[in-house]
C-alpha cells in the first residue's frame, strides 16, 4: 500500500505562484506513473497534469497549460506542481496520485480512475 502526502497549498494572491510536493511514505516512486488533480467547492475532481515515471512524457490540462509545471526528482522520491501566474479559477484542493506500472511503460495518465493511490489533499487559495 502506497500513502501519499502533499504538501505546499496555502493562499496566494493572484499572478503569485506556489509549489505543491507529493512523497509517498514507506515505498518509491520509481516505477510510478503520478498525476495531479484538483475539486474546487460544488465541482467535481478535475484532472490537472500527469507525469510517466521516466519523466519523459508530460500532459497538463488546457487550463493550467502553460502555467503549470509537473516533474519529478527521483533522487527525493517526491513529485512536484510548479503553479504561476494563479487565479482565482486555481483554487481548490489539489491531489496528487499514483499507479504502479511495468518498467517498460512510459505511459502518463490523464482519467482519475487509472490511478490506485491518492493523497489526502492539499487546499490552494489564490484570492482575487
Amino acid at each position: 500500500q502506497v500513502q501519499l502526502v502533499e504538501s505546499g497549498g496555502g493562499l496566494v494572491q493572484a499572478g503569485g505562484s506556489l509549489r505543491l510536493s507529493c512523497a509517498p511514505s514507506g515505498r518509491t516512486f520509481k516505477t510510478y506513473a503520478m498525476g495531479w488533480f484538483r475539486q474546487a467547492p460544488g465541482l467535481e475532481r478535475e484532472f490537472v497534469a500527469a507525469i510517466s515515471w521516466t519523466s519523459d512524457s508530460t500532459y497538463y490540462a488546457d487550463v493550467v497549460k502553460g502555467r503549470f509545471t509537473i516533474s519529478r526528482d527521483g533522487a527525493k522520491n517526491t513529485v512536484y506542481l510548479q503553479m504561476n501566474s494563479l487565479k482565482s479559477d486555481d483554487t481548490g484542493v489539489y491531489y496528487c496520485a499514483a499507479r504502479g506500472i511495468a518498467p517498460s511503460t512510459t505511459y502518463y495518465y490523464t482519467s482519475e480512475y487509472a490511478y490506485e493511490y491518492w493523497g489526502l489533499g492539499t487546499q490552494v487559495t489564490v484570492s482575487s
